[in-house]
């Protein structure tokens, strides 16, 4: 996402400067206005060379380290809720910080908010690219509210959960991940180095071999003649999906094609209806706009077509259509959510019910997640063993049917 510098006119009538990120200029100086009453210039930053960024990189990079963002968050949302000034608690936080991107940011911050700028407005500036969207909004919200602490503690649940799962997922796919390497190097040593042994032995005497050798033999010899065709070929194909989803077409035909996958695209769409319910129940509880709320919620979902239907809903909104019906023209994510949608707009209860409905698709995407598991684990054993039990019979039959001519 392009970054832009600009200088505008807060509403006291003082000059500020900053960067923020947005889609292109309009919506660059949309997001700006939503804190200050005049944009006075506004133009693109151009990105440093790939030298120039690789040299201005911190040890350890520049990635958000999402334990100690859910941390601060918590604290924020404590320290606050003591009735300690929004000044002296950056400070404190900043002070105990060990994680070195937001320790710097802190230090930043605090220096801002002590010279009066807004403690939202400097997390966008000073944060750039490494805080959500979601995490920005709703401290916006929640300065414009005077409810900080609240903004702070929804996001630390929020992130915390959202964490929870992730770990739970990484957890789950060690095991059947590691199965799997084991599988293919033991699968490579076979053919390259254990299969030519045996077939060495069976060249010096001059028989018939068995069917299943004879395919065996074959194997190994193409593994050993072509294994730097087939990583090319690999490499090649790799590549070629990477330019392709790079496209705007290729990024959407992909983006459709993992939700059609078999058990993975299960898996894809109960993870967007989870995004969509949390994220949209957390905006709304912030006390954003409807339509805000949906534009912010299209971009951080993972699957770009969800994020393109769920984007186009925001200007349906606009022109007065309902969200339960939006999202029910665009077809994309799950009928029970759309429907949960639906009630919660004629109850005047969405935040609460899409929390609700929220909960329900974190479970069920726990549930997908592990019974994928469950068969992929088997299933990777059980092609090695047919696999290692093949080599077996192929080399006994032909040393039996050797056994038998001498």
């Amino acid at each position: 996402m392009p970054t832009y510098k600009y200088s505008a006119m807060s509403r006291d009538g003082k000059k500020v400067s900053g960067v923020i990120e947005g889609f292109n200029q309009l919506d660059a100086v949309s997001k700006i206005k939503d804190s200050f009453s005049v944009v006075l210039q506004i133009s693109e930053v151009k990105e440093k060379g790939k030298a120039a960024q690789f040299l201005s990189l911190e040890v350890g990079g520049n990635k958000l380290n999402d334990k100690a963002f859910t941390l601060m968050c918590s604290q924020f949302s404590v320290i606050l809720r003591a009735g300690i000034p929004i000044t002296r608690t950056v400070e404190l936080i900043a002070d105990k910080m060990t994680d070195k991107p937001l320790k710097r940011i802190l230090e930043q911050v605090a220096k801002d908010v002590e010279s009066g700028r807004s403690l939202s407005v400097s997390f966008a500036e000073r944060g750039k690219k490494l805080f959500p969207i979601t995490f920005l909004e709703t401290i916006h919200a929640g300065e414009e509210a005077g409810t900080l602490d609240t903004a702070f503690d929804s996001i630390s649940k929020h992130y915390t959960k959202q964490s929870k799962m992730k770990g739970k997922v990484k957890g789950a796919l060690i095991y059947p991940a590691f199965v799997l390497v084991v599988a293919i190097i033991v699968v490579i040593v076979l053919m390259v180095k254990v299969v030519p042994t045996f077939t060495a032995i069976f060249d010096e005497y001059d028989a018939e071999l068995p069917l299943p050798t004879q395919m065996l033999i074959a194997m190994s010899d193409f593994f050993q003649r072509y294994w730097i065709v087939m990583l090319g070929v690999l490499a090649a194909v790799l590549l070629g999906i990477k330019l392709y989803g790079n496209t705007e077409t290729g990024r959407l035909k992909l983006a459709q094609l993992q939700l059609k996958l078999p058990v993975l695209g299960n898996i894809a769409n109960l993870n967007g209806a989870s995004q969509f319910a949390n994220t949209m129940a957390m905006m709304l509880n912030a006390g954003l706009p409807m339509t805000k709320s949906v534009t912010i919620t299209s971009r951080v979902m993972d699957n770009y077509y969800f994020s393109q239907e769920v984007g186009k809903c925001s200007s349906k909104l606009e022109e007065g259509q309902t969200l339960g019906r939006s999202l029910k023209d665009a077809n994309c994510l799950p009928a029970i959510l759309v429907d949960m949608t639906a009630v919660g707009e004629d109850s005047g209860e969405l935040a609460s019910t899409l929390g609700m409905t929220a909960e329900y698709y974190d479970s069920e995407l726990e549930q997908a997640i592990a019974d994928a598991l469950a068969k992929l684990e088997p299933s990777i054993l059980v092609f090695l063993a047919g696999f290692a039990g093949f080599i077996v019979v192929a080399i006994y039959m032909a040393m039996f049917g050797m056994y038998s001519a001498m």
